[in-house]
Parts: C-alpha cells; structure tokens; sequence
C-alpha cells in the first residue's frame, strides 16, 4: 500500500511556526493564539469560513470570497461585524506582518463569538463575533494522483444543512473521509440524495470522458470558487464542459478525473473504488486545465 496523502499535503516550512494569527484585531503567535471554551464555533460548529491563495502578492478571487463569505453570514443570520474592506483590511494586515509574499493559504473563520452559558440558543452568543485569520507559508506537495472510494455518507438536502454553505459544521465530511480512510483511499467520492456522483469530502469533482469535462449539477455541492473557475475556462477555451447528473458507471469509464479546490487547484485522480482512471495518472485535459489556471491566477 502507497503512502496515505490528503489533497491539503504541503511542503514542511519551518516559518510556519512563527506566525502570526489575527484574532479579533490582535495578532499574536501561534501558540497565544485562542479562543474561548465558550466560542459558538467551538462549541456548536456556529460559523462560517473561507479558504484563500496567494500567488505573487495578490489573493486570488477576493472578491468571490467575499461574497460568498458575506452571503454565507447572511444566511445564517451572523453579523461578521465589519465591512467587505475591514475584513480584507485584516487580511492584509495578517500578510504583511508576516512579510507573507506568495504560496500562501489563509484560513479566515468567523464564529457568532461567546457564549454566556453553554447551550446551542444563538441569542446566548453575547460577545462576537469571533474572527480568525490563520495564514501560513503553504506550497501544494502531493506526491501521487490522489485515491477514492466512495462512502454511504451524501451531500443532503438544502432543508437539512445546505451543502453549499461554507460552514464551520463540517462533522458529515468528517465522516466521510473516515470511512473512506478505513477503505484504504485518501479522500471520500459522496453521491447525492438521487445516488448521482456529486463530491468529495473536501473539494470539488470532476471527470473526463472522451474530451468532454463533467462535473455535477452543483445542486448538491459546495459552490465551488474554482469549480467555477474550471468550467468559465472550458467554456472560454473550446474544451466541451457539462454540468449533469452522472452515475459511478460513468466515472469509471471515465479517461481522467480530478478535484479542484483552492489549495490544490486541479488535483488528478488516480483510482475511485479500487478502478484505475485512464493510465493512473494526470490526463492530458487535466494538464491543460491546470495550465490554463496557473495562467490565470498569475499577475
């Protein structure tokens, strides 16, 4: 069996242990850096969160992030306590006090903040919110096309908790990826309520067949920022792009498939359930697409 990886594997960088973390308008090292026992995101999983990428000084899609971070805030009816400028204020703020120039990935997370007794009623959240700016020295290393195996665990119904809410409740995923691991694969491949191929616990899915790009609907899935990266460079670029409902016959027949996310960008895959896709590794479409990404994202 083949080293175990995740699709968040990076290069060790010993700057990371120097950091500094943005909490509430104070920066402060990596081991100060906490919050309250009593913080509704602990507690509860009560909050919302965005994952960016640095490359050559400039943040990649801030502006998607920020508005799905802010859409994501309303929709749970959390009051992030600042303006779009404020937060991307802090954020830059977190990046120059760490001299951070490029290959870097931030974790911000906002929590509906403290609460007076320990109990899930949000009126109890009395002092917030609670914000976070994890920044770290992060370089993309995986070391081979990632493994699959899908689980029994989906991606629900937008009346449970919707899946395309970036949320700090994240146990469902959590669930997934174990059981994936107890299969012996890296990562796990959801379904979605009707049985279709959805994705992953952590990313985004999509699979290659015979020139064509699918990927799911997007009814069930997180709405990706570089999914929807992908499919606008598809679209731009000649390459045949469907969102559809597809089966797990499909995917594995499929030539090529891979995950997109924005730490790993486009990730090939290299077997789901045991099935070797295409010849195991990153397929010519892939390596197109990742191309074309890098080409974007770059100043």
């Amino acid at each position: 069996m083949t080293e175990h990886v995740t699709t968040h594997q990076a290069e060790e960088d010993a700057r990371n242990e120097s950091v500094l973390i943005w909490i509430n308008s104070q920066l402060k090292p990596r081991a100060e850096a906490t919050v309250s026992v009593f913080d509704s995101g602990f507690m509860l999983g009560d909050g919302v969160w965005e994952g960016l990428r640095l490359y050559d000084g400039r943040w990649s899609f801030l502006d998607e992030h920020m508005d799905r971070l802010f859409e994501a805030a309303k929709a749970i009816d959390l009051d992030i306590g600042m303006d779009r400028a404020g937060v991307i204020a802090a954020l830059c703020e977190t990046q120059e006090a760490n001299g951070i120039t490029t290959d870097a990935h931030a974790r911000l997370m906002v929590t509906r903040g403290v609460k007076s007794r320990p109990f899930q009623h949000p009126s109890l959240s009395r002092q917030g919110p609670t914000m976070v700016i994890i920044m770290e020295h992060s370089k993309p290393k995986i070391p081979r096309p990632i493994r699959l195996a899908t689980v029994p665990h989906i991606r629900g119904l937008p009346m449970t908790q919707d899946p395309k809410l970036n949320s700090h409740s994240k146990l469902n995923c959590i669930l997934a990826c174990i059981a994936a691991e107890k299969a012996g694969a890296d990562e796990a491949l959801m379904l979605d309520v009707h049985g279709f191929v959805n994705t992953t616990n952590a990313c985004n899915f999509f699979i290659v067949r015979r020139g064509e790009v699918w990927t799911s609907t997007g009814d069930y899935c997180m709405n990706g920022i570089t999914r929807q990266k992908v499919i606008d460079l598809c679209r731009a670029n000649g390459i045949p792009v469907f969102e559809r409902n597809y089966s797990l016959v499909d995917t594995y027949g499929a030539d090529e498939a891979f995950l997109t996310g924005t730490f790993g960008a486009q990730t090939p895959v290299g077997t789901i359930d045991g099935r070797q896709i295409g010849d195991g590794q990153m397929g010519p479409v892939t390596k197109r697409l990742r191309e074309l990404y890098k080409d974007l994202v770059t100043p």
